[in-house]
């Protein structure tokens, strides 16, 4: 025998507190902004709180949650654009599918973000004017 004694073996667990450097990021704000986003269609003024808090939280975090909060000052602005163009369309009957397909593209730009937000990452095609 080797002189060690036995030790009992211990499964391997992950450690609950981050390694540092890797601190934990609060992501409330920005599941905050895109559900007030999605909201959007709905009510008047809750792309306007979620702008203002996407303003408000930008550049206190890491690159990727900066990312999600530039996405979404896009996104509302982008919308805000196409909504206006939408709106005198409709005198011309287009204006309606327009606004449905407006509210169709940000739904779809908010579930984009809300993985990308899961995964920990950067949105795709920030810059995009599409989705």
């Amino acid at each position: 025998m080797s002189g060690n004694p036995l030790q009992p073996h211990e499964p391997q667990v992950e450690p609950s507190e981050p390694p540092p450097g890797g601190a934990p990021v609060d992501t409330t704000m920005v599941l905050v902004s895109y559900g007030l986003l999605l909201a959007q269609p709905f009510t008047a003024f809750t792309a306007i709180i979620s702008v203002v808090i996407a303003y408000v939280y930008r550049g206190k975090g890491p690159e990727w949650l900066d990312d999600h909060y530039r996405y979404q000052i896009r996104t509302f602005w982008i919308g805000l654009l196409y909504g206006l163009i939408a709106s005198v369309l409709v005198f011309v009957v287009i204006g309606l599918p327009l606004l449905l397909a407006l509210t169709i593209w940000l739904i779809v730009r908010c579930i984009k973000g809300f993985k990308a937000l899961q995964e920990r990452r950067s949105p795709d095609n920030i810059d995009s004017w599409l989705i």
